[in-house]
């Protein structure tokens, strides 16, 4: 189980085969890979500066990697979270999320994804190709899509 938050890009295969090298106990291996777009509704986006608190930021990745750990029988798992200025078109977050079986692979990948867009703590700002920049919120369903996994502690 990793986290790391980097500066540098990744390469999808490279992650995968590293994380899960030659064995045979895993049966499922799912990835998420986000990356810039140039386009938003609004406006088009020359490129995205994502800020992150040193130590603090792996931290809560680790803790809520441990969440997932805990939540979905796991082989294993990794979390990669870019920062800096990014273009479009650049990878942003790796998820890679392995399982005995596929059911608990894409679970914990959507759980961890959800978490990321929502909760992670990064400040994003969108420049666009008008030289404006705007920092970005996590927009209601991001929201709704984490409380989703809330557990219900009255149960």
């Amino acid at each position: 189980m990793a986290v790391r938050v980097q500066m540098e890009d990744f390469d999808v295969g490279a992650e995968i085969k590293a994380l899960t090298g030659d064995r045979t106990d895993i049966g499922a291996v799912v990835t998420f890979t986000g990356t810039v777009r140039g386009n938003t509704p609004d406006h088009p986006i020359a490129s995205m500066t994502l800020e992150h608190y040193p130590g603090m930021t792996e931290a809560e990745l680790a803790r809520v990697e441990a969440e997932a750990i805990a939540r979905w029988p796991l082989e294993a798992s990794l979390i990669i979270h870019r920062y800096g200025t990014l273009k479009p078109g650049d990878n942003i977050v790796l998820v890679i999320t392995a399982s005995a079986h596929r059911q608990a692979a894409f679970q914990a990948a959507e759980f961890l994804m959800d978490y990321l867009k929502s909760r992670a703590p990064f400040w994003k700002k969108e420049q666009g190709a008008d030289g404006q920049g705007k920092w970005v919120d996590a927009r209601e369903c991001d929201d709704e899509a984490v409380a989703r996994w809330q557990i219900d502690s009255a149960k």
